[in-house]
């Protein structure tokens, strides 16, 4: 991940359940601010507001086109994000696996049945 992105960030920014709706929203497609904001029962500054954040933390990009702002997720920061997480799935897999095969040292590797 590029360190100059802030995790951290991110992470807060995901956090909130509106935002991560958000996210999904514009995961594939632009939007106006105007028409993500009909599906959510909070008011348009509401929504706005969470545009920024996801913004600022760089989940999000905008474009203008005329007096419309368009919005859409940032696949590059959103592959950064994935790729955190699969570091954490792959490292916990491969202590799993270590544990199964008896390489913590007991020697008991034998699965259930």
């Amino acid at each position: 991940m590029d360190e100059k992105r802030d995790l951290d960030g991110m992470l807060r920014a995901i956090a909130e359940p509106r935002r991560r709706a958000i996210l999904s929203l514009i995961a594939t497609s632009e939007l106006p601010a105007g028409e993500i904001a009909q599906h959510f029962s909070v008011t348009r500054s509401a929504v706005s507001q969470h545009l920024q954040v996801l913004k600022d933390a760089g989940l999000i990009t905008e474009r203008r086109d005329g007096t419309r702002r368009l919005y859409r997720a940032s696949e590059i920061t959103l592959g950064e994000l994935r790729a955190f997480f699969e570091g954490l799935w792959s490292t916990g897999l491969d202590r799993a696996k270590a544990l199964a095969e008896g390489s913590n040292g007991t020697g008991n590797g034998s699965a259930h049945r």
